[in-house]
């Protein structure tokens, strides 16, 4: 009878503990920082495809998660606000969405155990967020957008068989955009092509800029700069003006009116994202032992009311193969 009581009783015990684990699984619950930039197409869709991908792996706001979501409006110094903010608040993780807000998240986390997820970094091992076999420098990994380089300089000069400069704006305090002009500028001559760039540095400076460059060359590529992307409009503007071509990094920037661009995928990339920040949060992996991941797999996207304005013709094979086209 003794024997019985004991073994009721642990058996009891073993069900409550049970019970109780299966609660505290049942309410786990997370809070993520979402630190982004600047405000446009593609950092959105960023944003959007990382909520995609938590959901999809069980984690979901309303559910399970809870967001706090700030923008930089392009400024590093409310950038790294935001992150030392995160911290105080002790967030379980920071996505950071583009270069400079994931060097701020990065910084702002070192003395902590909070781990930083990127997306829509182009070049993490210059922005010193990956060592040179991409391994993570500390308790933050991510995805990387680094642009397809020269199938952009191809389908330029596929679309402009006579063209010899390509103007190229960019933000100097942007890591990702000081790389990406050096790669331009190394592969440039294989197409044909001479690389004008001008370099700003804040988005009160595009104005002059884009309407010193659209008169001296002979079509404009944009890159994935933040502030640049953000004053996009008076980019075209000037372009239009000089009846020639600027041509974008990813879908989001043609849908705005530029004539074509060899893009990325951001939601793509956000759920790819969100896929590996959700294995961290799990405990299933740590973010200082995940080497960041490249998006791949670049798509032809056109405008073609965005070319009839300045009256170029777009190749009907270009049609042809086009992911997209805007009308």
């Amino acid at each position: 009878m003794k024997k019985s009581i004991t073994t009721l009783v642990m058996a009891t015990a073993a069900v409550l503990t049970l019970t109780a684990c299966g609660k505290e699984a049942e309410e786990a619950a997370y809070t993520v920082g979402i630190s982004q930039f600047a405000e446009h197409g593609s950092l959105d869709n960023c944003r959007e495809g990382f909520l995609q991908g938590l959901a999809e792996a069980g984690i979901e706001e309303g559910k399970n998660l809870t967001i706090v979501f700030d923008n930089a409006q392009a400024d590093m110094g409310t950038a790294s606000t935001i992150a030392d903010s995160y911290v105080s608040q002790k967030v379980d993780l920071i996505c950071a969405i583009a270069t400079p807000t994931a060097m701020s998240a990065y910084n702002s986390c070192l003395n902590t155990d909070i781990p930083v997820i990127y997306t829509a970094v182009s070049d993490p091992v210059e922005a010193g967020l990956a060592g040179e076999d991409g391994s993570s420098v500390g308790n933050i990994t991510g995805t990387s957008d680094a642009l397809p380089v020269t199938e952009q300089l191809a389908m330029i000069r596929q679309m402009l068989p006579e063209a010899k400069t390509i103007g190229i704006i960019y933000t100097t305090s942007e890591t990702n955009s000081v790389s990406t002009i050096a790669e331009y500028k190394e592969n440039a001559a294989e197409y044909g092509f001479e690389i004008v760039d001008t370099g700003i540095n804040t988005i009160a400076d595009v104005p002059m800029a884009a309407a010193d460059m659209a008169a001296k060359v002979d079509c404009i590529t944009n890159l994935t700069d933040n502030t640049v992307v953000s004053a996009l409009q008076t980019v075209l503007d000037e372009a239009e003006k000089q009846k020639i071509p600027v041509f974008g990094s990813e879908v989001e920037q043609v849908k705005s009116g530029c004539v074509a661009s060899m893009g990325l995928d951001y939601v793509a990339l956000g759920r790819q994202t969100g896929a590996m920040a959700a294995k961290v949060l799990k405990g299933e992996a740590k973010a200082s032992e995940m080497p960041f991941e490249v998006i791949s797999g670049a798509s032809l996207y056109l405008n073609t009311a965005a070319a009839e304005k300045i009256g170029l013709a777009i190749p009907e094979e270009m049609k042809n193969e086009a992911a997209e086209i805007f009308q």
